[in-house]
Order: structure tokens, then C-alpha cells, then sequence
């Protein structure tokens, strides 16, 4: 067995792996062609964020068996390419939380207390201490957005710092707000109280200028924010605006939406916010700790040992081992399962504290088990979002506090298989099944509306008046914006009450398209569905 190390990790993951009695070949600083003319001697490949794996190096493995980036993101490797080949990737979710959480309280005490320009200062031969009083962080108010691993993390160390702790994270158990003692607030109420916000959420459609102009006039005058998540959650031009008129009292980044470039040679950067005094900016630091980059070295090494022993993967992204044979074979359900999940979650922004999932006809017990966790994948990447993969999925659904229910039964009425999901909010219970057929998923339910539709990566969703002249309206709307409806699916229970229709469109559609359906006459809810 033959691995391939494409960029420098920890030694101690290099030793995992030969006392493992495997072979192991560092060839740091290769081009992308040198790596394809070599990639098929080797069983693993592992990287961290330089080597870009696309699907041609993918093809060009033709033995691998797993690839491993030794870190928390999983951006430059093409998982879906890696799927269709049945080779798993796994990643280092877990190895720099505690590093940046520590990060994270650092910058707030340097905002707080001026650390970084008293020190220059000093530095320069100036020692005024007057020009740098601080704010005490005892008995203020902390507002976490995103109260994950890390978020939790950060709270407990502001805690015992004497602040009172909120956080905002609509995907969240309450029972995690009670155990951590986190008072559970609405976003406005975050904004409004806070005399420090920390920032700990993935940068998605939904989070990406999460905090801008609107939101910085709803806070304290004299607000400090820090942001070790990831740039582009802060509209930086806004921020900038915010310190200018005295909102902001000061901020610190680890993060910026448009990162420079980490070689001094090349350096061409400038932020306008590198010229404000009261800003703190750090190059990215969130995972720079011995300690992190030996966990994440030794995490990925024990993984990639573990698959080519023949074991499981704990931190697999995509697909356990499975034959070739047996994935073409469940990849239709794993695929519809996933989309189950995405669709509810989308739909209906609600936190399910309690998800039944039901199998029924000849779907193979043995796979039941990773049809379930690829649903809970798919619901749980708009809360926990970039670390649920297949394996830690269960798990991270416990953590939130989820009643998961699985069961099977022999009759699946005039479908071969089906697979049923019930999502029981604190308010209602919705349903939604769906079946393989052709070798495709669909969904045949829509929470009580018999439809028949394949998920596709652009959906509305729309419930409406059943009443003429609504799909015109519809059709309307979105040609206005050059988006073709490619199929439309109608349903309803009943003449003249609540209708639902699921288009499949053939891009985004912009948030003023979906705001202009939204206040449509007859038009009840609109959600844009992305898979």
C-alpha cells in the first residue's frame, strides 16, 4: 500500500501511517500534470489546500482508495468525482476547533483592552497609556451567531469571563442553549443587545452578508465585532462605513471576503480597513497552532490508514465502501434520502427535534442505515453545515438534540421501494416520501400534496390560492428575470383552498425575483430550493 503526500503535514501523521506498514512518498511543490503522470501508483492521496484534485487527477488514480485533506474545508477536492469512482474522502472536521475558539477570545481581548496598538506604540517609543482605555468584558453582553462546536467553545470562555452570554442559531436545540446556560435570542434581539458580537457560521447563500448596513443601524452604538469564521459573513464596506460613524467601537478579522495572497513576494493587497487604527486584522490564523496542525495530521493519517486496513472512515465526506455494483445500486436512494433532507430544511427553516424515517419494500436492510444518515446529511448542512458527512451524521443529530426513528415495513403500495420522512417541529408534523424508478429519484409526496417530481439543483417551491391565472403570474415573474421554467409540478387537495406548485428552474433566482412572487396576490410561500 502507497501513499502520496502532495504538500508538508505534521510528522507525527507520517508516522501513523509507516508504523501502519505502509509506504509513504512526500513529494511537496509538484504541478498538477507531475501529480497525474504519478497518481495511479498510489492506494491514498492526501493534501491540504494547494493541491487542487479535480477530476482529471481523480481519473488518473486509478487505484485510489481514499483522499484525505488535511484540514477542516473540502474545497479543492472534487467529492462528486471521487464518489462516482467509489473512492472516500475524508477530512479533519474536528482538528483546529479549539484553536480557533482560543483565537477567537484573543482577538476579543485585544479589541477590548487595545493589546495590538499599545504594543506598537511601545514599540515605536511611545509610552502613553492614556491614549489606550480599554472596556471590561465583566457583566457586557456577548452575542454568538452560530452556536456549534465552536461557537459553544467561545461561550463557555466569555462566561467565565462574567459576561452574559446570547446566541443566535435557528438550527439549534434548545436543550444545548440550557446546557451550555446560553440564553437562545432572535437575530434582531442579538443585534440590539449586544456589546460584542462574535461571529462562528459558515459562509453560505443564506449567511453571506449576513451582517451589512441594516443590520449594523440595529445595534449598540459602541458594538465590537469579531470574525474568525469566514469572510464574506460581514460586508466589509459596510463594516468599514459602521467604525467610520462610531458604531462599531472597533473590530478584529481573521477572515476577509477577498483574502491577499500569503506569500510576501506576491503581496498586492490593500482593504481599506487595514487603514482604520481600531481594526484588528490577522492572515488567517483560526487553525495555526502546533497542536492543531498535529491533530489535523494525525487525524487524516488515522483515517487513511484505517480505510486501506479495510475499516470505515469516521470522517468519510462522502460514501463508506461500498462495491461497485452495490453504489450504483444505492446511489439513486442516497441521493433521493439527501435530497429529503434538503428539501424540509429549505422549506421550512424549522428545526425538527424529532425525524421518523420509514422503509418500505425491498430496500436492503444493510443500507437502510447509510440512508438515514444521508438524510440527516442533507438536513443538517443548513445548521451544522460544512463538517456533516455521511458517517459523523447520526451523531451530530443526537448532539442537536433529534429523536431519529428508523423503521421498515414489507408493503410500499404501487411502488417497489419508498422511503418517508415525518419532521415533527415544535408547531406541526410534515411528510415527505419518495421512490427510485428509471434510476432516478422522486418525490411522490409533498407534505400531504401527491406530486411526482425529480429534486433538482434549482426548485421554488410555492404554496398558493388554488385559483386561475396563478402559473401565469408565476411563469411571469420569473421570465422577467431570464430564468427558464424547465417542469412544473401542481397540486391540490382540494377546489379553491391551499395549491402547491415545485418548478424546476434553470438558475437562481435572485432574492428581489423571490421577494416580488412573495408579494404576489394569491401567493402564500416561496422558498428557493438549492441541491
Amino acid at each position: 500500500m502507497k501513499v502520496l503526500v502532495t504538500e508538508r503535514i505534521a510528522k507525527e501523521g507520517i508516522d501513523i501511517l509507516k508504523n501502519e506498514g505502509i509506504e509513504v512518498d512526500e513529494k511537496v511543490g509538484l504541478s498538477h500534470p507531475e501529480i497525474c503522470d504519478i497518481i495511479g501508483e498510489y492506494d491514498a492521496l492526501i493534501v491540504r489546500s494547494a493541491t487542487k484534485v479535480n477530476e482529471e487527477m481523480i481519473k488518473c488514480g486509478k487505484n485510489l482508495k481514499v483522499i484525505a485533506r488535511a484540514g477542516v474545508g473540502i474545497d479543492n477536492v472534487d467529492v462528486e468525482a471521487a464518489t462516482k469512482q467509489g473512492i472516500i474522502v475524508v477530512n479533519a472536521p474536528d482538528g483546529n476547533i479549539m484553536a480557533a475558539a482560543e483565537l477567537t477570545i484573543g482577538l476579543i481581548f485585544s479589541i477590548f483592552r487595545y493589546i495590538p496598538q499599545a504594543y506598537m506604540s511601545c514599540k515605536q517609543g511611545d509610552f502613553r497609556r492614556n491614549k489606550f482605555k480599554g472596556v471590561e468584558l465583566y457583566e457586557k453582553t456577548a452575542g454568538i451567531i452560530g452556536f456549534g462546536k465552536i461557537g459553544a467553545l467561545v461561550a463557555e470562555r466569555l462566561k467565565a469571563c462574567g459576561m452574559r452570554v446570547i446566541a443566535y442559531d435557528p438550527y439549534v436545540s434548545d436543550e444545548k442553549f440550557k446546557k451550555y446556560g446560553v440564553e437562545k435570542v432572535d437575530f434582531d434581539t442579538l443585534l440590539k443587545e449586544s456589546d460584542l458580537i462574535t461571529i462562528h457560521t459558515p459562509k453560505t447563500k443564506e449567511t453571506y452578508n449576513l451582517i451589512s448596513e441594516k443590520e449594523f443601524k440595529k445595534m449598540k452604538k459602541g458594538v465590537r465585532i469579531v470574525n474568525c469564521a469566514r469572510g464574506g459573513v460581514i460586508n466589509e464596506n459596510d463594516l468599514y462605513i459602521a467604525i467610520k460613524e462610531g458604531i462599531v467601537a472597533a473590530a478584529a478579522l481573521d477572515v476577509l471576503e477577498k483574502e491577499p495572497n500569503f506569500e510576501l513576494e506576491k503581496q498586492e493587497y490593500h482593504n481599506p480597513l487595514l487603514e482604520l487604527d481600531n481594526v484588528v486584522i490577522t492572515p488567517h490564523l483560526g487553525a495555526s497552532t502546533q497542536e492543531a496542525q498535529v491533530n489535523v495530521a494525525v487525524s487524516v493519517a488515522k483515517e487513511v490508514a484505517a480505510v486501506l486496513k479495510g475499516g470505515i472512515a469516521k470522517n468519510a465526506v462522502n460514501l463508506p465502501a461500498f462495491e461497485k455494483e452495490k453504489l450504483e445500486e444505492i446511489m439513486p436512494y442516497l441521493e433521493l434520502a439527501e435530497a429529503m433532507g434538503k428539501i424540509f430544511i429549505q422549506a421550512e427553516r424549522a428545526f425538527a427535534n424529532k425525524i421518523e424515517i420509514v422503509y418500505s419494500g425491498q430496500i436492503d436492510e444493510k443500507a437502510t442505515t447509510w440512508l438515514t444518515r444521508a438524510l440527516l446529511k442533507g438536513y443538517l448542512e443548513f445548521s451544522v453545515q460544512d463538517n456533516v458527512n455521511y458517517v459523523n451524521s447520526q451523531l451530530l443529530a443526537k448532539e442537536q438534540g433529534i429523536e431519529v426513528i428508523e423503521s421498515k415495513k414489507e408493503e410500499s403500495g404501487k411502488f417497489k421501494n419508498m422511503i418517508t420522512a415525518r419532521f415533527t417541529t415544535s408547531e406541526k408534523v410534515l411528510e415527505l416520501s419518495g421512490t427510485v424508478y428509471n434510476n432516478e429519484g422522486r418525490i411522490i409526496d409533498f407534505f400531504g400534496y401527491k406530486v411526482d417530481f425529480k429534486p433538482e439543483k434549482y426548485m421554488l417551491l410555492i404554496q398558493n390560492i388554488d385559483k386561475p391565472g396563478m402559473i401565469g403570474k408565476i411563469g411571469t415573474i420569473v421570465g422577467e428575470y431570464g430564468i427558464n421554467i424547465a417542469t412544473m409540478q401542481v397540486s391540490r387537495n382540494k377546489k379553491g383552498e391551499k395549491a402547491v406548485m415545485v418548478c424546476e428552474i434553470d438558475g437562481e433566482l435572485p432574492d428581489e425575483a423571490i421577494e416580488k412572487l412573495k408579494n404576489t396576490d394569491g401567493i402564500l410561500r416561496v422558498t428557493m430550493a438549492k441541491l
